[in-house]
This record gives C-alpha cells, sequence and structure tokens, in this order.
C-alpha cells in the first residue's frame, strides 16, 4: 500500500499508466522467455528430429569402424557384419521392418566424432568408450553399452614380457585418437617406466607393424586385441597379458539435442537385452504371437504402454524377429567365432552387467 500510494503522489496519471503497462509487458516478457527456454530444453521438435530425417530418407546412415572383424567388418561381398553392425541392423528393422536398410560409412578414430556432430551419420556404432570428457564436451550423447571391455596388451610369447614393469624401455604400437593412447600413458608415467609410443591412424597398419616386430608390443582393448591376434599367420606365437589397464565401456553415439532420436537408439538396445532375458529369441518368437503372459504382450506389443518413441508399437518384435536378442548377436559375432566368454556382458541375472528398464 506505502509503494503504491507514494507512486500517486510522484506521478501523474498518464506515467502511472506507462508504469503499469511497462511491468505487464515484462512480465509477459519473462513469461514468454521461460516458455521458449523450456522449448529449447525439450530439443527439437519431432518433425525436425533425426528419426523424422531417417524415416523420410528411407535408410540409416550409420558411422562403423569395419576393420574389426567382430564388432564391424566388410567381407569381399560388401557385406558388413559385427555387433555394432547388428546394432544399426536393429535400429533399421525397428524403423523398417527391413535389416537391410542401411548405409555404412567406415570412420577412423580420429573422424568418428565429427562425422556425428556434423550429421554425416545418425549414430555411431564403432567400438566408442563411454568417459566424462567425451560425453560433455563433444556434443554427443552416449547410448547404452553394448561391450563391457577393458584395455590390454598384445605382445609375442618369444619377448619374456609379463607384466606392464616388463614395457620399461619398449616400443608400444598404439592407436591415436584413442582412451587406449592416454590410459597407456598415465599408467607408464604413475609406474616411473620409459616407452616409447608408435602411433597409428589406421588399425591395419598397427597390427601389421606389430605382427613384424616393428614394436614390442601393441595395445587396445582385450577384446580387440583377441580378435585381431587369432588372424595373424602364428597366432600361438602371440598371448593377450591377463592384466587389464582400464574399464572400457562400450556403446554407440548420437548428437546432443534431439531426445527423441535418442530414444529410439536408447530403447532398441534395451530390447534386445529385454528379449534375452525373457527368452524369446529370433527362432521362437512366433510362439508368442498370441502369448498371455502380460510382460511378454507388454515388450512385443506395446498393450497398455504409452510409446512415445515414434515407433510402431511392434517395434521389439521386429528387432528380435529380422536381429535377434543380446545373446544371439554376442554368440553370433563374438562367441562363437573367437571363444569369447560373456563375463561382464551377461545378464545381470547371470552374474554380468547387461540389464534394461522395464517396458511398461
Amino acid at each position: 500500500m506505502f509503494a503504491w500510494t507514494t507512486l500517486r503522489q510522484k506521478f501523474s496519471p498518464l506515467c502511472l499508466i506507462l508504469i503499469v503497462t511497462a511491468i505487464g509487458n515484462g512480465c509477459s516478457s519473462n513469461s514468454n522467455r521461460t516458455k521458449n527456454s523450456n522449448n529449447d530444453l525439450n530439443g527439437l521438435t519431432n518433425a525436425d528430429s533425426r528419426l523424422a530425417t531417417v524415416t523420410k530418407r528411407g535408410k540409416l546412415i550409420c558411422g562403423v569402424n569395419g576393420q574389426l572383424p567382430g564388432f564391424s567388418s566388410v567381407d569381399s561381398n560388401g557385406q558388413y557384419s559385427g555387433l555394432d553392425v547388428d546394432l544399426c541392423k536393429a535400429i533399421a528393422a525397428a524403423l523398417f521392418d527391413d535389416p537391410t536398410k542401411v548405409e555404412y560409412r567406415n570412420l577412423n578414430a580420429e573422424e568418428r566424432f565429427s562425422a556425428v556432430t556434423s550429421g554425416k551419420v545418425d549414430l555411431l556404432s564403432r567400438n566408442t568408450t563411454w568417459t566424462l570428457s567425451r560425453d560433455t564436451s563433444l556434443g554427443m550423447e552416449f547410448a547404452p553399452t553394448t561391450f563391457y571391455d577393458g584395455q590390454g596388451l598384445l605382445t609375442t610369447q618369444a619377448s619374456g614380457i609379463k607384466t606392464l614393469e616388463d614395457l620399461d624401455n619398449k616400443s608400444v604400437c598404439v592407436l591415436s585418437g584413442t582412451t587406449n593412447q592416454q590410459n597407456l600413458a598415465d599408467r607408464m608415467r604413475r609406474l616411473s617406466l620409459n616407452y616409447s609410443p608408435i602411433v597409428f591412424e589406421d588399425a591395419d597398419l598397427l597390427y601389421k607393424a606389430y605382427e613384424t616386430g616393428s614394436c614390442d608390443a601393441a595395445t587396445s582393448d582385450r577384446s580387440q586385441l583377441t580378435i585381431r591376434r587369432q588372424e595373424f599367420a602364428l597366432p600361438d606365437d602371440h598371448l593377450v597379458l591377463s592384466e587389464v589397464l582400464s574399464k572400457e565401456p562400450l556403446g554407440p553415439l548420437v548428437a546432443n539435442g534431439d531426445s527423441q532420436w535418442f530414444d529410439v537408439v536408447k530403447w532398441v538396445i534395451y530390447a534386445l537385452i529385454e528379449a534375452e532375458e525373457l527368452g524369446i529369441n529370433s527362432q521362437n518368437i512366433d510362439r508368442f504371437a498370441q502369448t498371455k503372459n502380460p510382460p511378454i504382450k507388454r515388450f512385443l506389443f506395446a498393450e497398455s504402454v504409452e510409446n512415445n518413441l515414434g515407433l510402431n508399437n511392434d517395434f521389439a518384435l521386429r528387432i528380435i524377429k529380422h536381429v535377434g536378442n543380446y545373446g544371439e548377436i554376442y554368440d553370433r559375432n563374438i562367441g562363437k567365432p573367437f571363444n569369447f566368454e560373456r563375463g561382464l556382458n551377461a545378464l545381470w541375472k547371470d552374474g554380468g552387467l547387461m540389464h534394461a528398464p522395464p517396458f511398461r
């Protein structure tokens, strides 16, 4: 009351009208700014989402390694295969009911991130480690981890190298632009060991150099070392040391600012994991067409579930029918060809880390 009385005493009626109008406009403007800010925080509209772009294009553009059997490699006929490739196929199956509607683009470690942020690829599915700096400073989002790994060391039986300390004053082949390069430097510095890093931008060249004796050891994710070792002319002459240098959670990435597309990629991965837990695979899925099991009905047909993904309600059914569940993908690409145990990549109920949120 005092403030209003004081204003009436000091200002004419016209001035008061102008002041009140300005205050009102200011409040309205702030409200609009808040509303607009909230819209910005929610990301792109559905019409502008990467999902709309991919759907209109009629195919998914997926960035992959292309040089790593088991994860992503291409044969003489131009056919791609691997765990990372199967994720791309699963997304295409969810979108188009057709896992072949994917264009693969081989990306090296240096160029992979800019390909995502520039929009050259719809997602990166390329054995990439989830780290704080990558997640917060490169303009990208990490989807759920699809493979839990750790950095290791590959050396020859004849070298006598058994531990990291044995690499003192030795040379190590390492791929540039990877967490492996920094991890190795950190560990060697902590142990006050001297070594000579021999850095490559191309993985094929790295392993050729190692196999011909250009370096005393090679370092990378242990899965990659195990797979590459089996391709050598004399694989039994080489061994992957038991020592694990780091945690390497590998998974796909999408560009920041598009929550709808991020949700699509995220829930496709969860569908692969959930299907294995429910016992649903590509061979038995037809048996569940008339299921009365509520969790399975919700999973395969999204019954009584509010699905705001922008996908058909049967997207999980499409994925499993065409690509299989996570266990099938793992066994097909990693387990059987390379005798690589599931370990941390087993389901949570089997002592691993693979876990999907409820589909409800």
